[in-house]
C-alpha cells in the first residue's frame, strides 16, 4: 500500500528539528538535521547502517542530549520537557525489549502499570491493541516463544499502550520475515486514523514507498526529503536495467569502465543520461569480457537508484559500492 501526496496531513508538526546535532568526541552522527512529521503521518527515514538514524530517534524521544540545534516532539522540547515528551511518545528500539520469561499479557500489564494507564481503562485499550495486531489468541503464550514478527508486533502493542501522540520505530521489521513485515505494516496504518505521527527508520527500500514522506540519510546529513515519488523525481538520469547470467561480474566490469552501476535482484542497473547509447556501451564493455547480455531495457529510478547516485559525491567509491549492495538495497528481495 503507498500513501498518496493528496492524503498528506496538514496540521501542525509532531515532530520538529532545527539544525539537530549530535557528536561524538569528533565523530558527528547527526549533521544539522531538518525534519518535519505531522499527527496522522508516516515519515520514513532511510539510510545504511551508521547514516544517524537511531541516533536521531534517541535525541527525540530524550534519551540522548542534542549537542547543537532545537527539536520539539508532540509539542515538548527534547532538552527541558524530557518527562512530558516520554509520556506522549513511545520509541521501539531495534532491540527486542521485552521479559521473554513472561507471556504476552504479563508483558503488557508491566508496560500499562509502567506508563500509570488506570486499570478501569486498561481492559479495553488492551483488547483493542490485541484485536487490531491479531495478538487475542497469544495473550497467555511467554514471549521467548513467540517468532520475530510477533515479537515486534508486541512490542508495538506495549509501546501503545499509553495512547502516545508520536510513535518513533527504530528498524521495526530488521530480520523478520515478509509476510509479518506486511501485517506490521497494516498495524501502521490502521494508527494513522487516530492520528499518531509515526517516524520510522529503515534500510528497506520498499518499505521507505510505503511512507507518506521520506527523508534520505547518508552520514548524518539528510540528503533528500518528499514524497516517495518527488525523490524520484529529482533525479534526472535514466535506468538501464542490463539482464545477464552473471551480474556480480558484470557490475564490476562495468564499474571498471567508469560506468554507475549496481546489482538489483538479479540484474544491473546502470544510471545514465541516454539509454540507447548505454546499452549499446554496455554490450560493448560485457563482450569484451566476455559477459552475455540477454536483455537491456530503461526504466523510471526508484529509491535505491536515486540514494546510491546521491551518495556517490559523499563518498569514497568504495564506500558508495558498499552501500549499494546488501546494506540497502538486499534487505528488499522478496516483499512487494
Amino acid at each position: 500500500m503507498n500513501l498518496a501526496a493528496d492524503q498528506l496531513p496538514t496540521s501542525e508538526p509532531a515532530i520538529e528539528t532545527f539544525g539537530l546535532t549530535r557528536r561524538f568526541g569528533d565523530k558527528v552522527a547527526v549533521d544539522s538535521l531538518d525534519l518535519h512529521v505531522a499527527p496522522g503521518e508516516i515519515f520514513g527515514l532511510v539510510g545504511p547502517d551508521g547514516a544517524g538514524k537511531t541516533t536521531t530517534l534517541r535525541m527525540l524521544a530524550a534519551i540522548l542530549d542534542p549537542s547543537e540545534g532545537q527539536a520539539r516532539v508532540a509539542g515538548f522540547d527534547v532538552r527541558t520537557d524530557t518527562e512530558a515528551i516520554k509520556d506522549h511518545t513511545a520509541y521501539m528500539s531495534q532491540r527486542f525489549g521485552l521479559y521473554t520469561d513472561l507471556t504476552v499479557q504479563e508483558n503488557i500489564d508491566f508496560y500499562a502499570d509502567l506508563y500509570g494507564v488506570p486499570r478501569r481503562h486498561r481492559t479495553e485499550r488492551v483488547d483493542t491493541l490485541l484485536g487490531f495486531s491479531g495478538m487475542k489468541q497469544f495473550k497467555k503464550r511467554r514471549a521467548g516463544q513467540l517468532s520475530g514478527g510477533m515479537k515486534q508486533k508486541l512490542q508495538l502493542v506495549c509501546a501503545l499502550i499509553h495512547t502516545p501522540r508520536v510513535l518513533l520505530l527504530d528498524e521495526p521489521t530488521n530480520g523478520v520475515d515478509p509476510v509479518s513485515r506486511r501485517d506490521f505494516w497494516r498495524v501502521l496504518y490502521q494508527l494513522l486514523q487516530q492520528g499518531v505521527a509515526i517516524l520510522v527508520t529503515t534500510a528497506y527500500l520498499d518499505e521507505a514507498e510505503r511512507c507518506h514522506r521520506v527523508g534520505l540519510l547518508h552520514q548524518g546529513r539528510l540528503l533528500a526529503s518528499g514524497t516517495p515519488d518527488e525523490v524520484k523525481a529529482s533525479m534526472q538520469e535514466q535506468i538501464l536495467v542490463i539482464r545477464t547470467p552473471r551480474p556480480h561480474e558484470a557490475t564490476q566490469v562495468l564499474r571498471a569502465a567508469k560506468q554507475i552501476a549496481n546489482i538489483f535482484g538479479d540484474t544491473v542497473h546502470m544510471v545514465c543520461a541516454d539509454p540507447v547509447s548505454a546499452a549499446e556501451r554496455a554490450r560493448h564493455v560485457l563482450s569484451a569480457a566476455a559477459i552475455a547480455v540477454e536483455a537491456t531495457e530503461a526504466v523510471p529510478p526508484n529509491l535505491e537508484d536515486l540514494f546510491v547516485q546521491m551518495v556517490r559525491p559523499v563518498a569514497t567509491s568504495s564506500d558508495a559500492q558498499s552501500v549499494s549492495q546488501p546494506e540497502l538495497a538486499h534487505r528488499v528481495a522478496s516483499d512487494g
